[in-house]
């Protein structure tokens, strides 16, 4: 199974920029799409469920072209279920959990503290609330990814300037604490198990030519749960992927 995560920046934009033709050559059986910036009404009939899979949107309820995930899946999940069941998260449209037996896969859009202390606020209270679904869920037993943008680079390996990055929000040493209390709950960051040196990105600012020069930030996982990481073949990042200011990333696993 082939499972793609990708912060398109706008799903609308990214139709633009030849993603149908990623689509078609990369063929995943999932693919998550995070930063959608609409409501399914708004894109093309021809985006909105792409030929050979079910789609799972998860929409801003309190404002048009913000935020926003979609799940689209050649396998048809057991259940798809937006949110976690907390309201002034849920509204937001960061969340959706697929059911595929197995395992359930969440795709997940991380809040962006930067704007404001309330904002950031509010990113450290998703990522509790969060923790603690994801706790109960695997006190039940149940296997676990969690894909998307996490907005947190983890370890100094994931950021080009370190130092210089060390109190902007992302980075802050509280929020690499909150990335490590996430990881303690019993998931991998699965990348790092295949690609342990640093240097690897996932997220360039359009300023200063930082793509080109690879001056990034690995903000995009794929977090597996401990006991589903024998499952996992490979994961990659493909930065030779245009289209956002992120890149895809991919897993495979042996399903």
């Amino acid at each position: 199974m082939k499972i793609i995560s990708w912060n398109v920046n706008g799903l609308r934009a990214i139709h633009k920029k030849g993603f149908a033709d990623f689509l078609k050559t990369e063929n995943p059986d999932v693919l998550c799409l995070q930063e959608t910036k609409a409501h399914p009404e708004q894109i093309e009939i021809e985006l909105r469920v792409p030929e050979g899979y079910f789609a799972e949107y998860h929409s801003c309820a309190i404002k048009k072209g913000y935020s926003g995930v979609v799940t689209f899946s050649k396998i048809q999940p057991e259940r798809s279920i937006c949110g976690f069941e907390i309201e002034k998260f849920d509204q937001e449209g960061r969340v959706v959990q697929s059911d595929f037996g197995e395992f359930i896969l969440f795709n997940i859009y991380f809040p962006n503290g930067a704007q404001s202390d309330d904002r950031d606020r509010y990113k450290m209270e998703f990522y509790d609330a969060l923790g603690e679904h994801l706790r109960l869920l695997k006190n039940r037993g149940r296997k676990i990814i969690v894909c998307g943008d996490f907005n947190i680079a983890h370890t100094e390996l994931d950021i080009a300037r370190p130092r210089e990055n060390a109190q902007t929000s992302g980075f802050r040493p509280y929020e690499r604490e909150k990335f490590g209390n996430f990881l303690k709950l019993g998931f991998t960051d699965s990348y790092r198990e295949f690609v342990p040196e640093g240097g690897n990105y996932t997220w360039w600012s359009h300023r200063m030519g930082a793509r080109e020069r690879n001056l990034g930030w690995r903000i995009d996982y794929h977090c597996v749960s401990n006991d589903l990481m024998q499952r996992v073949k490979d994961v990659h990042q493909r930065p030779d992927i245009m289209g956002s200011d992120h890149c895809p990333v991919v897993l495979e696993l042996d399903f």
